[in-house]
């Protein structure tokens, strides 16, 4: 990605161009990682802009994506952002399939579980999901709105069955032999969410925000009505970022505060990975450990009832410019990652197994560096590597190679 920026022709320090209706953006996919292996695939963004008036903003944003992993995980993913639909809300949808017959498993609690990074196979599973939301919001008082949402997952899981790895000897096995993974759930189930709360947003941008704050807090509702296994559930969800600025809007400091507890009911094994918020900014809705996350951490490496995140960066755009009739950016982001378990996750069933091995509650933290390169203020490429600060979270250099910040 850098080598193509240094060669392209492009001029720089001049005033932006201001786009206006249909904005087309068909790209490769071409990515990378750590947990997934290489990326490559196709990939469209379909933007438009009206006219102009609220540029970098847009009315309408579609992206369409099919893509596969060397590892041998794949997507096949749509997903709108609507911002006119509504008179002063917004529409969100997404709806997205996932494969994954080589899917990390780690056990429960963070550092309670069992680590074997000597066996290749012994922290993987198979999942497939099936993942469809629409979520809306409307203004009630200016930068404050109320949302509501639902959302609908159907997860396959099942044990590791790839030719060179020993699947009869994994921690899901073992889980499941030991009745940490019910019957009734070792292969997976059906959640259907209703989601609502309150969403505070005064960002100046949404893809690469400099300054403003952007606080959603929801209610989840999870009824067991299609399964009938008894894993109902009311949770809770709180996202809370801001974007201070430290030099006009070329350097910003930039944190992210997300919570998630469970306050009545049980979850099941199978959806203890997924992060409950109603706007998405990455394809993965998953923690703690991975992408869209604690970077650098094995991917959903912390499962628990209830989990907290922190994410800290400082964002310097280095250097504007034009190409192609488009605005772009070249920008980093050094940063600080941690998350904890906050409500376990059958501990006590942990304990009898004789498979607890650790402090539930210990912080997990990472920290690394990112490059992005920015078009219109709404396309992000990513480059990000991070190393987590424990070898158990994960060994060597994590990196990461996708669309988007984080938050």
């Amino acid at each position: 990605m850098v080598v193509i920026i240094i060669s392209l022709p492009f001029k720089a320090q001049e005033k932006e161009i201001i786009k206006t209706g249909w904005n087309f953006g068909p790209l490769p996919v071409v990515g990378f990682d750590s947990d997934l292996g290489f990326q490559y695939g196709i990939c469209c963004d379909i933007f438009n802009f009206g006219d102009g008036t609220n540029y970098p903003s847009y009315d309408y944003k579609i992206n369409l994506e099919a893509s596969t992993y060397t590892k041998g995980s794949s997507i096949l993913r749509t997903y709108g952002d609507f911002k006119t639909l509504i008179p002063d809300g917004k529409l969100f949808f997404d709806i997205t399939y996932f494969n994954a017959p080589k899917y990390g498993f780690y056990g429960y609690n963070g550092f309670a579980s069992k680590f074997n990074p000597d066996s290749k196979g012994y922290h993987f599973m198979s999942r497939n999901e099936f993942r469809a939301l629409v979520s809306v919001r409307k203004a009630i008082y200016g930068n404050l709105s109320i949302a509501a949402g639902l959302a609908f997952y159907h997860i396959t899981t099942g044990q590791l069955d790839l030719d060179g790895y020993d699947g009869n000897y994994t921690l899901y096995n073992e889980y499941v032999e030991k009745n940490l993974i019910s019957i009734n759930e070792k292969k997976g189930g059906n959640v259907t969410q209703l989601r609502a709360g309150l969403v505070y947003d005064s960002r100046n941008h949404d893809s690469d925000p400099t300054r403003g704050e952007n606080i959603e807090a929801s209610l989840v509702f999870s009824p067991d009505f299609i399964d009938g296994h008894g894993y109902g559930n009311i949770g809770f969800h709180l996202s809370a970022s801001q974007y201070l600025p430290i030099y006009t809007d070329r350097l910003t400091l930039a944190y992210r505060f997300l919570l998630q507890a469970n306050i009545k009911g049980e979850i099941p094994f199978y959806f203890t990975h997924n992060i409950n918020s109603m706007f998405f900014r990455k394809i993965y809705t998953e923690g703690v450990g991975g992408s869209a996350s604690v970077r650098g951490l094995n991917r959903n490496g912390v499962l628990g009832n209830g989990f907290y995140l922190l994410n800290i960066e400082a964002r310097w755009r280095i250097y504007d410019f034009k190409f192609l009739n488009q605005n772009w950016q070249i920008a980093t982001n050094p940063f600080f990652d941690a998350g904890s378990i906050i409500q376990p996750y059958r501990l006590d069933e942990q304990k009898a197994a004789g498979l607890y091995n650790g402090d539930e509650t210990k912080t997990h933290f990472s920290s690394g560096v990112g490059l992005k390169l920015v078009m219109n203020h709404n396309m992000v490429l990513s480059f990000e590597a991070a190393k987590a600060f424990d070898k158990n979270d994960g060994e060597g250099l994590w990196t990461n190679i996708g669309f988007n910040y984080l938050f």
